[in-house]
C-alpha cells in the first residue's frame, strides 16, 4: 500500500530530502512551503524517483491554509497517513538583544507552525490511524547560547510531541520527534537576528558537517521504519544527550564557556 504523506517546508532543504526519500518507495505526496518554484522542483524531483503528488503553498503560521491543505489531501488521496510538520526557520541573538517581535516570529513558525499542522490533520489521522513526524532539534535537547527564542521553540515541539505520544497512542496514532544537529542544509535562507556575526558564526557549523540533508532524511526514515519516538541522526548529538542525562550541570558549564567566547568574540 502506498503511502500518502503530507510534507511542510517541502520546497527545499530537509523537507525537500524527507519528500526524496519516501518517494523512493512509491509514496503520494502532498508538499507544501510558502516558496513556490522550490515546490515545483521538488515535485519534478519527486516524480524522477518514482513518487508522484501535488503541490500547494502554505504558510503555517495560518491555520485555515493547513485546514485548506488537509482538505486537498482528503480529494485528491483519499486520506493521510503521514504527515511531517518540517518548516521552520532560523534565528539567533543574545536574549538582551531579541525584540519581543523576534519571539513572536520565532514562535509562530517554529512551535505554533507544528502545534496547527498536527490540529489540522488530526480528523485525517484518526482515521486512518496515521504517523505524525515532528521535526525539531537538537537545540530541544542542549539549549546553546545565544538562541533562547529558537530553543524555546524547537522544546516546544519535543513537549508537544511527547504529549501527543501519550495521548495519542490510546487512539492508533504513532509520533515521532527529530532533533538533528548542525547539517548542510539552507536553513540561514530564513535567519533573523540581532547579531550579523551570529549568522556567520551558524553558517560555518552548518557548511563544516559532514552529514547532509540526505543523510538526515534517510535516518528518519529507517528510525520511523524501527518505531523510534526520539530520533536523533546525530552521533555526536546522541553522545551530548547521554552525557547530559548523566551529568547535566557539566553541559550547563560547557555551554556558558561557549556564551562567554561568543561575546568577547562580538565585543560583547
Amino acid at each position: 500500500m502506498q503511502n500518502r504523506i503530507m510534507i511542510t517546508g517541502a520546497g527545499s532543504g530537509l523537507g525537500r530530502e524527507i519528500a526524496l526519500r519516501w518517494a523512493r518507495e512509491g509514496s503520494r505526496l502532498a508538499l507544501a512551503d510558502i516558496n513556490e518554484a522550490g515546490l515545483r522542483e521538488t515535485l519534478e524531483l519527486v516524480r524522477a524517483v518514482g513518487g508522484d503528488g501535488f503541490t500547494q503553498r502554505c504558510d503555517v503560521r495560518d491555520y485555515s491554509q493547513l485546514v485548506a491543505l488537509a482538505e486537498s489531501c482528503e480529494a485528491r488521496f483519499g486520506g493521510i497517513d503521514i504527515i511531517v510538520n518540517n518548516a521552520g526557520v532560523a534565528s539567533g541573538g543574545f536574549f538582551e538583544d531579541l525584540s519581543l517581535e523576534d519571539w513572536d516570529w520565532q514562535l509562530s513558525i517554529n512551535l505554533m507552525g507544528v502545534v496547527k499542522g498536527c490540529k489540522a490533520f488530526l480528523p485525517l489521522l484518526e482515521r486512518s490511524k496515521g504517523r505524525i513526524i515532528n521535526i525539531a532539534s537538537m537545540a530541544a535537547l542542549m539549549q546553546g547560547p545565544a538562541m533562547s527564542n529558537y530553543n524555546v521553540a524547537k522544546a516546544g515541539v519535543l513537549a508537544l510531541s511527547e504529549s501527543l505520544l501519550v495521548e495519542l497512542g490510546q487512539r492508533g496514532i504513532a509520533v515521532h520527534v527529530v532533533c538533528p544537529s548542525f547539517f548542510q542544509t539552507n536553513l540561514l535562507d530564513s535567519y533573523r537576528g540581532p547579531n550579523p556575526e551570529m549568522k556567520e558564526q551558524i553558517g560555518k557549523l552548518l557548511a563544516g558537517s559532514p552529514i547532509s540533508a540526505a543523510d538526515i532524511a534517510e535516518y528518519i526514515y529507517q528510525a520511523v521504519a524501527r518505531g523510534e519516538f526520539l530520533i536523533l541522526p546525530h552521533e555526536l548529538g546522541r553522545a551530548a544527550w547521554q552525557l547530559k542525562r548523566q551529568n547535566p550541570q557539566a553541559i550547563y558549564a560547557e555551554m556558558a564557556r561557549m556564551a562567554e567566547k561568543m561575546r568577547a568574540k562580538s565585543g560583547r
